[in-house]
């Protein structure tokens, strides 16, 4: 099988690389990666030699004609996709994340490329804090920021290429994930890299808001799940029933440091910051028969943190820009 992986070079992409690589020796990877901030090639350093690299950009239409041409599959991870960078600068998520999907869905449309295209359950919006409601595939898009927003119309141009053109096409939102190779810019390599520094972590608002959290390899196994075994033209949601509000995580990281619970920082919230996701990954489990393996969210959380302290090397380079801009916005 030859993969075209878009955005494999990024946080969740690097991971869904590398494990493919490791599970299915066969398969021929190409990724496409525009090589920003948030992509990083030496995080494809363990599987270079089996992987062809091509440093472009998504909205490139003859780069990306001749790469989907040779394609068997294009697995589409590829976005903009830092909440608080939308809040300050919407452009890039409406080329990436909308021009770069239809360029995409234009040339599978012309060589009949089965098309896998990976988004977000901040889409569907937020759920109320007290309550026990969980999206679904039928849930509403409410989407609250130009990240979540410009996300919502790529998932609904790939629908629109499914009913209108016959494009052989899935949707997989997930929740959030976490786990090695994600930026240092991100809620929980931020808070990680602080404490290995020294520092006390930092908590927007209060810290109720609750998020679902999945290991980044749970997600890329229940992405090809819907690959390989998905109906075309549906939409899988990607859970692991692991809602925990970001105060728990802050607190957890501190019991796995070893420092006290209340040793953070509170912030100024987000603008329009979400109050709750929660993920019904029924169908994924009851049709397509995915389970995840982190179902300790804890034991993850340690497994990261001892990921973090052995590849120094690969997010020391990037943090203190990171921490520079989160102070200049009081972060």
């Amino acid at each position: 099988m030859r993969v075209l992986v878009t955005g494999g070079a990024g946080f969740i992409g690097a991971n869904f690389v590398q494990q493919t690589v490791r599970s299915r020796p066969d398969a021929r990877v190409t990724v496409l990666d525009a090589l920003t901030y948030a992509g990083d090639r030496s995080s494809l350093d363990p599987v270079a030699d089996r992987v062809t690299l091509v440093h472009g950009s998504i909205t490139d239409a003859d780069l990306v004609e001749r790469l989907v041409a040779d394609a068997d599959v294009v697995v589409h991870f590829a976005a903009e996709s830092h909440n608080d960078n939308s809040l300050t600068d919407p452009s890039p998520f409406v080329q990436t994340n909308l021009v770069g999907t239809y360029t995409l869905l234009e040339a599978a449309r012309r060589h009949d490329v089965r098309f896998h295209h990976v988004s977000t359950d901040e889409v569907y919006g937020d759920l109320p804090l007290d309550g026990d409601e969980k999206f679904t595939p039928s849930t509403p898009y409410n989407p609250s920021s130009p990240y979540s927003s410009t996300k919502a119309g790529s998932d609904l141009l790939v629908r629109a290429w499914v009913r209108s053109f016959g494009l052989r096409a899935t949707i997989s939102n997930c929740s959030n994930n976490y786990g090695p190779y994600q930026h240092v810019e991100k809620f929980i390599p931020r808070q990680v890299t602080n404490l290995i520094d020294g520092v006390r972590p930092r908590l927007y608002g209060e810290g109720l808001n609750v998020r679902d959290w999945i290991h980044v390899e749970d997600h890329n196994t229940a992405v090809w799940a819907v690959i390989d075994r998905g109906q075309v033209g549906e939409t899988y949601l990607i859970g692991a029933d692991g809602e925990t509000s970001n105060l728990e995580v802050v607190r957890t990281l501190l019991e796995i440091f070893g420092r006290d619970a209340d040793d953070f920082d509170h912030v100024v919230d987000r603008p329009g910051h979400d109050l709750r996701y929660a993920i019904d990954a029924s169908r994924l489990r009851d049709e397509l028969g995915w389970t995840p393996r982190y179902t300790d969210f804890a034991a993850g959380l340690a497994a990261t943190v001892d990921w973090y302290r052995d590849h120094e090397d690969w997010w020391r380079p990037a943090k203190a820009a990171v921490e520079a801009k989160y102070a200049a916005s009081g972060q």
